[in-house]
């Protein structure tokens, strides 16, 4: 479920505007969460209500996506060493295009030039995700800020002189953060609840979304500052640190819960089997707790969502029995899972909410989760993060279905 990239160093201080403490005030009353009327919109998709909107087709849209991070048997990003640039993508876009798939949820920072190449041939459009440092002492310390913010302007540089702005959908700043991190924030500072800054104003929060809201503040003023336009922002969080709090087996007190509508849209992972997910009560229509969860999540919230990761791990067994359905789940099985979550969604009450579904992730990645150096080499039977593929890497580095799940995923998305 965490997608451990780590994050590069870069040096350089930024300006950041102000942070004020106005007292924590009643938890889950969460105001003034939106992006400020002399903000521009973006150029195409926008914002409207709880819906996104296709400017160019005039319509809202629903996009089906995957996650995808291309790097392959003896690649890792944990040397610091990018995806290669090479003709895998011709395959790999391919098999996502067979598929129905109209959205990419790209994982690495700086994409090649070949894989624009490739998606130049597709009708698809990508959305680019902005990884920092999950595990930080503190969120809200400065030299913390500068370092992110250089990666930031580094990512968003990417998108205009090698990547495809008029592809882009949205930018995700940060992803799942750990909770002890955001506790460890929460009370080093107790009197930052406000921000206003110069695209974000909010009110009644959470040290911890302050500092996300900074970060997302200073992107969306950098790329306007710089090219003019601006594209949707997001945090991308995750159940285990809320936004639901009621449920008792969530990592975080209530006080200290994370809700990520703190830019244009709620982008969210939310796993069948995750905290938050498995404890909630049955949906109205499927059944399922991960109905209910939808449910319950639609009913709070005022925009859009999107649901930025949900698989599972088809790993040979499940390592971890305390952490049940992280991995172990058989190949045969997960057409039917995925259909069910399918279902969960286009079914669920207030599911007019729901703007997107990534599912994570098109193939295995042998170099998680970077325990050694020779990580990449091999295929670790116990760790369920090299297992999510739809498609497993073969002996000649193609990529070959798991089954009849590519097939599946393709009927859902097509067809229905």
């Amino acid at each position: 479920m965490l997608h451990k990239i780590v994050s590069h160093l870069l040096l350089g201080m930024i300006l950041l505007p102000s942070i004020t403490g106005a007292g924590p005030g009643p938890q889950g009353q969460h105001q003034n969460t939106g992006v400020t009327v002399e903000t521009p919109a973006p150029p195409r998709f926008v914002a409207k209500g709880t819906e996104i909107f296709d400017l160019k087709r005039s319509a809202p849209v629903f996009f089906r996506g995957i996650g995808y991070s291309p790097y392959m048997t003896n690649e890792t990003p944990l040397r610091g060493d990018p995806p290669g640039n090479d003709d895998r993508y011709q395959e790999h876009l391919g098999l996502m295009q067979a598929m129905g798939v109209d959205y990419l949820h790209v994982f690495p920072m700086k994409m090649p030039p070949k894989f624009f190449a490739a998606l130049d041939k597709t009708e698809m459009m990508y959305g680019q995700d902005i990884w920092i440092w999950a595990y930080e002492e503190d969120f809200l310390a400065e030299p913390f800020f500068a370092k992110t913010m250089e990666d930031i302007k580094a990512v968003i540089d990417h998108v205009y002189k090698v990547g495809r702005p008029d592809r882009l959908v949205l930018f995700s700043v940060g992803d799942e953060l750990q909770a002890d991190s955001v506790v460890r924030t929460d009370t080093r500072h107790p009197e930052v609840r406000s921000f206003k800054g110069k695209h974000l104003e909010v009110t009644n929060r959470t040290p911890t979304e302050i500092a996300m809201t900074r970060l997302i503040d200073g992107a969306m003023e950098y790329e306007l500052s710089k090219y003019g336009q601006r594209h949707l922002y997001c945090h991308t969080s995750w159940t285990h640190i809320g936004p639901i709090t009621d449920r008792p087996d969530i990592e975080v007190p209530k006080e200290n819960a994370i809700n990520p509508n703190l830019g244009d849209l709620v982008c969210l992972n939310i796993y069948t089997y995750a905290r938050g997910v498995r404890t909630s009560q049955p949906g109205s229509v499927t059944g399922t707790s991960y109905q209910g969860y939808l449910e319950d999540l639609a009913a709070q919230s005022a925009k859009p969502i999107f649901i930025t990761q949900v698989g599972l791990s088809t790993s040979p067994f499940e390592p971890k029995p305390w952490v049940p359905g992280f991995g172990g789940h058989k190949v045969e099985d997960v057409p039917q899972a995925f259909t069910a979550i399918w279902q969960d969604i286009r079914t669920a009450k207030g599911k007019e909410k729901f703007c997107g579904v990534s599912f994570f992730e098109l193939q295995d990645e042998w170099w998680k989760s970077g325990e050694d150096p020779t990580d990449s080499t091999r295929h670790e039977i116990g760790d369920p993060e090299e297992w999510f593929g739809l498609y497993e890497v073969g002996v000649d580095l193609r990529l070959v279905p798991k089954g009849k799940i590519p097939e599946t995923l393709g009927n859902l998305y097509k067809n229905r």
